[in-house]
């Protein structure tokens, strides 16, 4: 089979644009390190959870239009899309993406088209231009190459991936063009044409505004339980003003992008990221708030009933209805409170097993606990009865 698309990562963004894209009977090879993910993909199966993804997975393997390999191969056009983690004081780490842009420089023919989908730092594609061509000099300006962050919700990606809007920026006009008719094969929304560093920017700069947005509303949680004021009422009733749109708070912000991604504007421009940062200190700040809470009301237990309570913790993803563990809060309270001596009862409907800890049912968790503490409002816990405990609902599922 010869290779239209090279995919170099398979994870939650990789693997269902790989499958996406083979669903249009595009031939495309999936690359990945981790030689068990290529094993399950090639059987037609998935390692990750995602809605509608674990039956196109398997339609598009048998049909023959996707593949995986453990290294990539010649192809016409190549994505990008592995993490883009932080390292240090925050700061952006795009090793991963250097790693994956040198694995196919061998491959690179003349003509080809190279995409970062990865979420990446502003100048991040100039960069790794410059690295292809000082090992390929004889590609200089003969390849393509352009930036087009996704834009997806975890647990709706292959819709969204097919419908919505995508801002593409090449390294030059013809770049941008390649790209843009590339994803007009299969996405449906708007494709605005733009330059490499704009595109990376708007990527963080979405992140960033959802940052800022949810740290309003974590910051009037704390206000209020200092103040005595139910937080929810108060949201509610502020949005009745028809132009006031606040967010409910939580537990804090997980996740691969929202908790990352704006930290990588502040490395960049320390001096003029203020507010960006402080959105970013509220939220990671809400997840020690919301241990503190839960430690008083277990010394509180202790001093009544002179024992450590047994705490059950419902949740341990970044958000509700997925299996994604990344930066999560949730995990972070978990893990923290373990890590203590606290006895936690850690539940999560959307994964089986954990490494650093047991995983149990919720009516084991609910029987046995002295405190019950809601951290993910899955679906699985709205309406959920709790016998006789102490409650705390940090995302108000249980009201």
């Amino acid at each position: 089979m010869k290779n239209d698309v090279v995919m170099i990562g398979l994870g939650y963004i990789g693997l269902p644009t790989a499958a996406l894209i083979a669903s249009k009977k595009i031939n495309v090879l999936g690359v990945d390190v981790n030689a068990s993910v290529v094993k399950t993909i090639n059987q037609g199966k998935i390692h990750i959870v995602e809605p509608k993804l674990d039956t196109l997975v398997k339609q598009v393997v048998l049909d023959g239009y996707l593949k995986a390999k453990v290294k990539p191969e010649v192809a016409a056009i190549y994505l990008i899309a592995v993490p883009t983690p932080f390292k240090g004081d925050y700061e952006p780490d795009i090793a991963y993406v250097e790693a994956a842009t040198r694995s196919l420089i061998p491959t690179l023919k003349e003509g080809a088209l190279v995409i970062i989908e990865s979420t990446s730092p502003v100048g991040t594609t100039e960069k790794m231009q410059q690295i292809i061509f000082e090992e390929r000099p004889e590609l200089k300006n003969k390849i393509f190459i352009a930036f087009c962050p996704e834009r997806v919700l975890p647990g709706n990606v292959i819709h969204e991936l097919e419908h919505n809007d995508r801002a593409i920026g090449g390294i030059n006009k013809e770049s941008t063009e390649k790209a843009v008719e590339f994803y007009s094969q299969f996405v449906t929304g708007a494709l605005h044409k733009t330059n490499a560093k704009t595109a990376e920017l708007t990527k963080l700069v979405e992140n960033a505004s959802r940052d800022v947005q949810i740290a309003f509303a974590n910051e009037l949680s704390m206000i209020c339980d200092k103040a005595d004021i139910d937080v929810w009422e108060l949201i509610n009733l502020a949005n009745k003003h028809p132009r006031v749109n606040i967010l409910q708070p939580g537990t804090g912000v997980g996740g691969h992008c929202i908790a990352v991604d704006p930290w990588f504007i502040v490395s960049e421009f320390p001096k003029e990221a203020k507010i960006i940062r402080a959105a970013r200190e509220i939220n990671n700040y809400k997840t020690q708030w919301v241990i503190e809470k839960i430690k008083n009301k277990a010394l509180q237990f202790k001093i009544k009933n002179n024992r450590e309570p047994v705490i059950a913790c419902l949740g341990l993803a970044f958000k509700p209805n997925i299996d994604d563990l990344r930066e999560s809060p949730a995990l972070f309270v978990a893990q923290s409170l373990i890590n203590e001596g606290f006895d936690i009862l850690a539940v999560e409907p959307n994964i089986n097993t954990y490494p650093d800890f047991e995983i149990v049912d919720m009516e084991t968790a609910l029987d046995k606990a002295d405190i019950v503490v809601v951290l993910v409002g899955h679906s699985e816990f709205k309406d959920i009865t709790i016998p006789k405990k102490i409650e705390i609902d940090f995302v108000n599922i249980t009201n």
